[in-house]
């Protein structure tokens, strides 16, 4: 059963989680034939990385899956990665395509062999994840952000986490008497025992003397991890940082890209926590490697997914056939990528997140919204 077809839809929607912003992804979904599909993803979000991305696989990466076999799909992602040696190998746009690729064909093993892609990759490690609502404020007032944190710890998620220096109106990240009095107060309204965690984000250049003074005054309110507080290419601030105030818990890596850079990172012991999806990390692949080099090194995984149903999908099955996986992301308000695009959208259940039994991914797409999103047409076809 050889992949016959290749087909990738560049797809814009407007994030309610996000301002209401434009925000991008790449799907690719990939047809055997007789007849069956995978579907994968990758997290391209701004409009010219998905145009380069969409044009990557059509153009050429699609040709080294087409006649395939999917059960050897380790074997092609090591294709995929040689073919890109001159442009991608060491991350960006080539490592967007070989995510959704990659993504797509465990989607498809998985059907194919009729297993949820967590016993692929090993079985369980973990019956459930504590599920923290993944939220970008944008109320102008303290009081209201800090309502609104606490009305998710209400709805059943066990924690929150909020991105400095995003759209909207809530201006975090740049004063900081102001964001010392956010911290308290959202401590304040969720409670001694809700999870907290505050991503300071691309947009922020904090210097090192500021970060320890932040990072000092947010540890009073038992944060459970400041995240990537600097440039992912400046290690030695990350090492100030995490020497200068050891009781603050770091996250670091939304921004690597594949194994070598994760080496990097855990060989420089500067985080408790790694951040990694398989939306942009080199695929499940990519993303499972990862992860077990970390547990090697005794630092804990994040299952970054911010994004749609797919890539949420592919980042539980990873998290929970990993033994050092530690919480799951939902973006908490409903939205077209999580809620519309398939026909079993992924929710909490009394604040925890469950295996996918369903073969492959457990996701079904619905492909009516992925043309309804979808920037244009396209596929690749032999």
């Amino acid at each position: 059963m050889p992949v016959k077809k290749v087909d990738v839809f560049p797809l814009c929607y407007q994030e309610p989680n996000d301002d209401y912003a434009d925000r991008y992804v790449v799907l690719v979904r990939l047809e055997t034939d007789d007849g069956m599909v995978g579907w994968g993803e990758c997290i391209s979000q701004f409009r010219p990385s998905t145009f380069a991305t969409t044009a990557l696989i059509e153009n050429g990466l699609a040709d080294l899956v087409i006649g395939r076999d999917p059960l050897e799909n380790e074997k092609i992602w090591n294709d995929l990665r040689g073919e890109v040696w001159w442009y991608g190998d060491a991350g960006g746009i080539a490592a967007f395509a070989i995510s959704a690729i990659d993504m797509a064909l465990w989607d498809l093993k998985g059907k194919i062999l009729g297993q949820p892609l967590y016993k692929l990759l090993g079985g369980k490690q973990k019956d459930r994840l504590p599920v923290c609502a993944s939220t970008h404020p944008k109320a102008s007032e303290i009081d209201d952000m800090a309502a609104e944190l606490a009305g998710y710890i209400e709805q059943g998620y066990q924690l929150v986490k909020v991105g400095f220096g995003k759209k909207g109106h809530a201006n975090l990240g740049v004063d900081a008497q102001r964001d010392i009095a956010f911290v308290k107060a959202v401590r304040e309204a969720i409670g001694p025992n809700a999870g907290f965690i505050v991503d300071i984000g691309a947009k922020m250049k904090w210097d090192v003397p500021y970060a320890v003074k932040m990072a000092r005054a947010f540890a009073e309110y038992g944060l459970t991890w400041l995240e990537d507080v600097f440039h992912p290419d400046n290690m030695a601030d990350h090492i100030h940082l995490r020497q200068a105030v050891p009781e603050m818990r770091i996250g670091f890596g939304e921004r690597f890209w594949n194994l070598n850079d994760y080496q990097r990172l855990l060989e420089a012991d500067i985080c408790d926590v790694i951040l990694v999806d398989p939306g942009r990390t080199e695929g499940v692949t990519g993303m499972h490697q990862i992860t077990q080099l970390a547990a090697r090194h005794h630092v804990e995984m994040d299952p970054h997914s911010w994004s749609t149903a797919i890539n949420g999908a592919a980042s539980i099955h990873v998290a929970i056939a990993s033994t050092n996986s530690n919480i799951f992301e939902l973006k908490p308000v409903e939205n077209p990528m999580q809620h519309e695009l398939v026909t079993n959208p992924i929710a909490h259940v009394d604040g925890w997140i469950y295996p996918l039994e369903g073969p492959g991914l457990g996701v079904e797409v619905i492909e009516a919204v992925v043309r309804k999103y979808h920037l244009r047409e396209g596929n690749v076809s032999r």
